[in-house]
């Protein structure tokens, strides 16, 4: 109890907590109400964007946006379910990357189809690109991906000339 209340004074800021505090607990409950093989093929999927988002060490505002954007649309959430999503698979990447990394890839690499593999493959090219440059440590990052989804290197190739004109390694300087 704040010391406001204690005085006989309401306390805005606690309430104004409480709020943000039900906010999330609604989240947590609408994501928890998914079917659990569709959380976990959601979660691998943000956790691998994310991954991309990070491989340079700084996720951008413009690729955070892209993210829950791609999240939303491709996993048919609510915005803010998507937002929550999004953030939570960032943060997992910032303090556990590189443990899990190659753990979450096998867990969607066999739960996924070809086609879910693909279309993962053009999200994270596209998160990269996002900023308007791919840059060599993005790129090798998905490469990385791809090669742990078991996704064949012409549809790497492929998924890469449709955004060659974001490759830094292309760009003159």
């Amino acid at each position: 109890m704040s010391i406001l209340r204690l005085l006989g004074f309401p306390d805005h800021h606690a309430s104004a907590r409480h709020d943000d505090v039900d906010a999330v607990r609604r989240i947590a409950e609408a994501l928890e109400r998914l079917e659990p093989e569709r959380a976990r093929y959601v979660a691998a999927f943000a956790y691998l964007l994310g991954r991309v988002a990070c491989a340079d060490l700084e996720v951008k505002p413009e690729e955070m946006r892209l993210m829950e954007r791609i999240v939303m649309e491709r996993s048919a959430l609510p915005e803010e379910q998507a937002v929550l999503v999004v953030q939570i698979a960032r943060s997992q990447n910032l303090l556990f990357g590189g443990t899990e990394d190659f753990l979450v890839a096998r867990q969607f690499e066999q739960m996924a189809t070809h086609e879910q593999k693909l279309g993962l493959l053009d999200c994270l090219f596209a998160v990269s690109a996002a900023d308007q440059s791919i840059t060599v440590i993005e790129d090798n990052e998905i490469s990385r991906i791809a090669g742990e989804l078991r996704i064949e290197h012409a549809d790497i190739v492929r998924a890469r000339l449709r955004y060659r004109d974001y490759l830094s390694v292309l760009r003159q300087p």
